[in-house]
């Protein structure tokens, strides 16, 4: 047992990039969100944990030697309310994944494979910050 003098202290562990958002952008409202997220990386990720294509545009970026910030959606109490905003940036029915580079809205999966594909992806990620070659 311990005497009333000791005390036990106990560290928290650091936030994740999931418990950050919860913490602080959840006070912003959704398009808030995902400019103060855009305008402050490189390369943002809006993505969903069980979506396949998510994982290509992830997998692709991070083989290119980039780290993106990730967001996924399905983990964040304001998902929704981002991807109602992200359907209006993207004027499609299916607007995840989400590829910002450089405060700009890219695209979808598509998009980036495109633009790898043609050769202006990498330019694109080196102009931004997010690559260093």
């Amino acid at each position: 047992m311990k005497s009333a003098t000791q005390v036990e202290t106990i560290q928290p562990s650091p936030p994740s990039l999931s418990s950050s958002l919860s913490l602080g952008l959840n006070k912003m409202r959704p398009y808030e969100t995902v400019d103060h997220l855009v305008s402050c990386n490189a390369v943002v990720v809006f993505s969903m944990s069980d979506c396949c294509m998510s994982t290509v545009v992830k997998h692709l970026l991070f083989s290119l030697g980039v780290s993106p910030t990730v967001v996924e959606l399905n983990e964040q109490a304001d998902g929704p309310d981002i991807r109602s905003v992200l359907y209006q940036l993207a004027r499609s029915h299916q607007p995840i994944p989400a590829v910002f580079i450089g405060g700009k809205f890219l695209g979808g999966v598509q998009t980036l494979m495109a633009s790898h594909i043609n050769g202006t992806l990498v330019p694109l990620l080196k102009e931004a910050g997010a690559l260093w070659l």
